[in-house]
């Protein structure tokens, strides 16, 4: 069985405040709305914006670039955080992320491939 490194998250933010879009779809909308205890339109009005290639929703920036929900060191969503914040970065990350993020490599077993 090969080996496969994982990064586990040390909450650091890193990410929450580097400049971008968090996409979010349908399903993540409800979470995050349910969680906050608002409408899926209000939440909609209020926390995203349409996709420059306007083919979505993406959560709202702060005017710093940070995540509309990044609230100090905390995830006001983290319940129901979008699965892309779930991923990183592991599943997607940033040029340069490794200078700024604090997730702990670790070793994990792979299914070997035939």
């Amino acid at each position: 069985m090969a080996a496969a490194i994982h990064y586990q998250c040390q909450r650091c933010t890193a990410c929450c405040r580097w400049p971008g879009q968090v996409r979010i779809g349908e399903a993540e909308i409800g979470a995050m709305a349910g969680l906050l205890e608002v409408t899926e339109h209000e939440f909609i009005q209020r926390y995203t914006r349409l996709r420059p290639s306007r083919d979505g929703l993406a959560l709202m920036d702060k005017p710093n670039g940070e995540c509309v929900f990044l609230e100090g060191r905390d995830c006001a969503v983290q319940d129901a955080k979008p699965v892309q914040c779930a991923g990183f970065p592991n599943t997607w990350n940033f040029p340069g992320w490794r200078e700024q993020c604090e997730a702990v490599p670790t070793l994990v077993n792979a299914p070997a491939s035939f």
